[in-house]
């Protein structure tokens, strides 16, 4: 067992308005500058939606992430031996400006120089790459709110999973519903940008698994680019390097959260500590699709277990590393209560951000007297929804629609048993039939409640100081250890898994 901890994070979707506060505060701090005009390291889409960049899901097209070959081998879908140096040149699988936007700005002297006159003056937009004036066709959240849905939403590449009728009924304007995804760098324990890097630049921080991105290595041939599945690694047309989400760690370090957390309206972000077992990623990458949900959950390692914890400390992980971890939200919704998913775990990266499926689009086609209902039907409305469970199963679990399921039947029993205490309107049995039903006692219904809806910032940001002179120094650390890994940038690595 080789213990390592890892900075993870829990997403909760049914509490997102999709303001975009945290992708203005990001912006803000970190791509405000020349060549990251279009770079948005946090991003919130709806859906259905084609995302950003443009169908970044379809990895038939842009291959990015794991698979398996014919000899159960994990190897990366955007390059392999025979094509490597071909696609240093060029990658047909690259996103390109297209599938982005194209950062435009103002011509303001069009307003400030315009002569007297019985029009108003307008400012036309121009390319901040070309400087030459550009037609918009597409912008940061341009399928915003469901708008021009018959171009995005139905170009969702997660609709293949619906039958033509379900795919027809979800995008009636009577009918049509939508969520908000929000998306930074899932920062995964087993990333296929930093395996395709062909310089090195790419690294994970052995303390806290953070991936980052050396600048004076970076050579800017964007195989990390073509090799994200998620699309979150950005290319800085003006440097010539690479750049992505760095989960605020010089925050971090300091003990404050990230800013797209700490700026959360719908404080719908939890950050903690989970410990894993290195030796048994890869093997936990090679299971079946609809296992991959479970055996992600296997490589994670109880924090309160004296094995794990003699391990994390041969590892030389801190006692406070070891506490946070014990204390942190993100284990009691992914492990404890099971409420949390990795997003399309189908891409075998081993994503470390979480996401608790929204509740209230599914169930918002229940009738009014689902309360009175016994605990067999108080569920049968999931097998209606009016966000389909398939659909969700494609987002979270690799289409398997039991893990959404069960999801949906604990939120629905936690809302079952509160109502219950306020409305005083269905009896105690009735309450601890539901509860059984979804696997939850009362005492986990109040605790997930709390978490929820009571949590404060000290709840759902639970991280030790990550200070190098705690944590790396004097900690164990060794070439067979780190294997690449080293946050010190003093071991390194060729690309793996070509």
């Amino acid at each position: 067992m080789n213990v390592r901890a890892h900075v993870s994070m829990v997403f909760h979707l049914d509490k997102c308005i999709g303001c975009h506060t945290c992708s203005v505060a990001c912006k803000n701090i970190w791509t405000d500058r020349p060549g990251a005009e279009y770079m948005w390291w946090n991003n919130v889409e709806t859906k259905p939606g084609t995302g950003y960049p443009t169908r970044w899901e379809d990895q038939l097209n842009y291959k990015g992430g794991w698979e398996l070959n014919d000899k159960r081998e994990l190897k990366l879908r955007s390059q392999n031996k025979s094509n490597y140096f071909q696609k240093l040149f060029y990658n047909p699988n690259q996103p390109g400006l297209d599938e982005y936007y194209e950062p435009w700005t103002y011509r303001y002297s069009d307003l400030i120089d315009a002569p007297e006159g019985h029009d108003q003056p307008t400012a036309r937009p121009i390319s901040q790459i070309t400087g030459e004036d550009i037609d918009i066709q597409a912008g940061p959240n341009w399928d915003d709110d469901l708008g021009g849905s018959p171009v995005y939403a139905e170009n969702d590449p997660n609709l293949d999973v619906l039958t033509e009728d379900e795919r027809r009924v979800l995008l009636e304007v009577e009918q049509i519903t939508m969520m908000y995804l929000p998306r930074i760098c899932n920062h995964c324990a087993n990333p296929s940008c930093v395996a395709s890097c062909p310089s090195g630049a790419l690294y994970k921080r052995g303390e806290d698994g953070i991936v980052l991105v050396n600048q004076d290595t970076c050579r800017g041939w964007r195989a990390c680019v073509a090799a994200c599945p998620y699309k979150k690694v950005y290319y800085n047309w003006k440097t010539g390097k690479s750049e992505k989400c760095i989960l605020c760690y010089p925050r971090i370090e300091t003990g404050q959260p990230p800013a797209c957390f700490h700026s959360c309206v719908g404080r719908i972000r939890y950050m903690g500590v989970l410990l894993y077992d290195a030796d048994r990623v890869e093997e936990a990458m090679k299971a079946p699709e609809e296992s991959l949900v479970e055996s992600q959950r296997s490589v994670l390692l109880d924090p309160f277990d004296p094995a794990v914890i003699a391990g994390a400390e041969a590892n030389g992980i801190s006692p406070k590393f070891v506490e946070a971890a014990q204390k942190s939200p993100v284990w009691n919704y992914v492990m404890k209560w099971k409420l949390a998913l990795p997003l399309h775990p189908e891409f075998r990266t081993l994503p470390m951000l979480y996401y608790v499926p929204p509740l209230l689009p599914v169930s918002g086609r229940a009738g009014d007297g689902i309360y009175e209902q016994n605990a067999s039907e108080f569920f049968s409305s999931l097998d209606n929804a009016r966000l389909p469970i398939r659909y969700l199963a494609s987002l979270f679990s690799a289409g398997n629609e039991k893990a959404v399921h069960d999801v949906m039947k604990r939120q629905m029993a936690v809302r079952y048993y509160k109502r219950a205490q306020d409305v005083d309107d269905v009896s105690t049995e009735k309450v601890r039939a539901v509860l059984r039903e979804a696997g939850i006692t009362e005492q986990e219904a109040e605790e997930i409640y709390r978490m929820t809806t009571l949590a404060q910032l000290n709840d759902r940001y639970v991280m030790p100081p990550i200070q190098r002179e705690e944590n790396i120094a004097g900690s164990g650390c060794s070439p067979e250890m780190c294997k690449g890994s080293c946050g010190l940038g003093a071991i390194t690595a060729p690309a793996r898994g070509l």
